[in-house]
């Protein structure tokens, strides 16, 4: 069990886009397996996932995002990206938040939503929102768990695939 070492989290710099880009295209294999292709998953996932960290981490408005590692005892084991978007009507964007299989529930994921929910709020945010994949029942459950609600759902292409995103809002006034 991994519980008796410590989970600690760092910012992370373009210098970790491949690590992110690894822990994102990981956590799609194993959760997204049913859900998008299987040639997608297996095949393309990874270089798409590794260009598109590359750029977004080298791209200006860092100030406009945060992007928390999560470690256990040093191991980058998950993370957290969060990004004001001022058009956005529904708050801060929680646009990803990902453990690797083996380490969830085990708090990872509690830890980096309270990072994102610590920038929210002091930024003086009252919300936050994100999208989920529909069919991603694990990540659903976690989500409304910690207290998100239901607000919607919009199509989205994924994978070379037509799908729906939920969307999932959380009041920052609890």
């Amino acid at each position: 069990m991994h519980t008796t070492q410590t989970l600690t989290l760092r910012p992370a710099t373009l210098a970790d886009a491949a690590l992110i880009a690894s822990i994102h295209s990981t956590s799609w294999q194993a959760t997204y397996r049913g859900l998008l292709p299987d040639g997608f998953l297996d095949g393309e996932v990874s270089q798409e996932r590794a260009a598109y960290w590359e750029a977004r981490l080298g791209a200006p408005g860092g100030e406009r995002r945060i992007i928390r590692i999560a470690e256990l005892a040093g191991k980058p084991i998950g993370f957290v990206c969060v990004e004001h978007q001022p058009e956005s009507a529904w708050g801060l964007l929680l646009d990803n938040l990902h453990a690797l299989p083996g380490y969830q529930g085990i708090g990872v994921g509690k830890l980096l939503m309270r990072a994102a929910e610590d920038w929210a709020r002091a930024l003086g945010e009252a919300q936050l929102y994100l999208y989920v994949l529909e069919g991603n029942t694990p990540a659903i459950g976690f989500y409304e768990r910690q207290g998100w609600r239901f607000v919607g759902a919009e199509p989205d292409h994924m994978g070379g695939v037509d799908i729906t995103a939920l969307r999932y809002v959380y009041r920052l006034d609890r």
